[in-house]
């Protein structure tokens, strides 16, 4: 029976899954970030069936129509209609879509290609090692915008463009955090061990020391979606990323400029959509940062 009470009073060790989630679930800003996150993404998905027009679709009677709850607005049209009228909260709807598979894509392409050159540099070191990251100390010493501008008037303006593009401008950041971690696990005795077991290069890097390098990768990623987004927003906005009509949040705000006196929804609603979703990612990565890092952990 004292056996039993006193088992009872002692709760099982938590699993580090779930330490994790206690972690995030104890910061506030993270969680509304997820919360935000979730909400757009399925947004996103369900747009097709949500937005109440076609994104593409105008309607020549309602130029500019203010927002339902204003002056001469309408519940048609909830949020109102651009200088061609076409919905403005569909096209919010349907932006999400391309922001979030732009952020998603830029992030893919960054984080494969900055793993396999940081796994290379801090494993191999010599000659290979300097040549990676004073290429990426050349790519990080120039403004991001600036670079990927360059990159996109070089390869044309457009969607595919603008995420390579961004992809570059955000590849040192992996790049950096891969083989500063490859560096420090290297050296730690289940590496040793497992070399003098006679495991192979590849196996060292992709079995032993990759899985341990995640944690710092997982939260750039968090953040680098926001950048992406970001990034691609400003590309569209200055006509080189997704082209009209494309309903990209950029480009919303591209078509709205000369109307912002005459039509503030136009611009203010495309901005706010920007605005909290990276908002949102950011809180969402500063919250995995927090709950990753066993240093941070309170």
């Amino acid at each position: 029976m004292m056996a039993a009470a006193l088992a009872s009073t002692h709760t099982a060790p938590e699993t580090p899954g779930q330490e994790f989630w206690r972690a995030l679930r104890e910061n506030r800003g993270a969680m509304l970030g997820l919360a935000v996150v979730v909400l757009i993404t399925l947004i996103a998905l369900l747009a097709p069936w949500l937005a109440p027009y076609h994104p593409h679709l105008t309607d020549n009677t309602v130029f500019l129509s203010p927002p339902a709850w204003q002056q001469g607005g309408s519940l048609a049209h909830l949020l109102g209609t651009d200088a061609i009228g076409r919905d403005t909260l569909s096209r919010l709807m349907h932006g999400a879509r391309l922001s979030l598979l732009i952020g998603l894509a830029v992030v893919a392409i960054s984080i494969v290609l900055g793993i396999a050159l940081g796994l290379l540099a801090g494993y191999v070191r010599g000659v290979f090692e300097i040549a990676v990251m004073r290429t990426m100390d050349v790519i990080l010493t120039l403004p991001s915008l600036l670079l990927a501008i360059v990159i996109v008037a070089i390869l044309g303006p457009g969607l595919v463009n603008a995420m390579l593009a961004v992809a570059v401008v955000c590849l040192p950041h992996y790049v950096r955090i891969t083989r500063a971690a490859v560096i420090a696990e290297s050296g730690k005795d289940y590496v040793m061990a497992a070399r003098l077991s006679g495991a192979g290069s590849q196996r060292l890097m992709l079995i032993e020391i990759l899985p341990n390098c995640a944690a710092p990768l997982i939260v750039q990623a968090s953040l680098g979606i926001s950048t992406a987004i970001l990034d691609a927003a400003a590309l569209g906005f200055l006509g080189l990323g997704a082209q009209p009509p494309s309903p990209e949040w950029g480009t919303m705000l591209a078509d709205a400029r000369e109307f912002v006196v005459r039509a503030w929804w136009v611009v203010t609603f495309p901005g706010l959509a920007i605005l909290l979703t990276v908002l949102a990612f950011n809180l969402l990565g500063d919250g995995l940062r927090d709950a990753l890092d066993p240093k941070l952990k309170r």
